[in-house]
């Protein structure tokens, strides 16, 4: 009896990681599917640097109409920036963040699928749901993380040198950095949210899956 109270406090021990441990189980699964996971960081990077792009574009051409020349004023009126863009901008954005967040979800739930004896092992040792959801959000996160900071880089440096070959070096001299900054960070934080919303059914699945079952699959 007193052996099994003893494996029991044991196994405790072991279910209640801090959370640098869950960062590193976390980091070591990327590393190891780390094709699948550049995949998954492809589809947030290019969602993310084309919701950049909108907005360093729309900053660029604010800056541009208050602080540039005459010339380049007369250009943009020409093109009509208002109205029936700022639609077009927003269905486009909208659209694509979508799409970017059935990806991280199709990509998260596959990762679940090959998966299935690794949560099985780690459920029958006694691991917490919480515990299990916390590694697929965490991981997905990460990767979240890494693909918004590229996109929004990406995103603003295109639009700048998009807009220095249609305007010259206006747009340097009047670049507008706060409120680009401003921007990185909402699109930033639209990253790192739509990543751990995409990710919250699959690893609720892998939380609530039997361990029996799981043990089971062939994969």
């Amino acid at each position: 009896m007193s052996t099994q109270v003893a494996t029991v406090g044991t196994i405790e021990k072991q279910i209640s990681l801090p959370l640098t441990e869950a960062i590193k189980i976390a980091f070591r699964s990327l590393k190891i599917r780390f094709w699948r996971s550049l995949i998954t960081i492809g589809g947030i990077f290019f969602g993310i640097a084309f919701l950049m792009s909108i907005l360093t574009s729309t900053a660029i051409n604010g800056a541009l109409l208050e602080g540039g020349s005459a010339q380049v004023r007369a250009l943009l009126e020409q093109k009509g920036t208002d109205a029936e863009a700022g639609v077009q901008q927003i269905w486009l954005v909208t659209l694509s963040l979508l799409v970017c967040a059935v990806g991280i979800t199709n990509a998260m739930l596959m990762s679940v699928t090959e998966r299935y004896r690794e949560i099985g092992t780690m459920k029958c040792l006694g691991a917490l749901d919480k515990f299990i959801v916390e590694l697929f959000l965490l991981e997905s996160a990460f990767q979240g993380l890494v693909g918004s900071l590229g996109g929004v880089i990406l995103g603003c440096l295109f639009m700048l040198l998009s807009s220095m070959s249609s305007y010259g070096t206006e747009p340097i001299s009047v670049f507008p950095l706060y409120s680009v900054l401003e921007y990185g960070a909402y699109s930033l934080g639209a990253g790192l949210f739509l990543s751990v919303i995409g990710a919250m059914y699959p690893a609720y699945r892998a939380a609530k899956m039997p361990p029996a079952d799981a043990m089971r699959t062939e994969v």
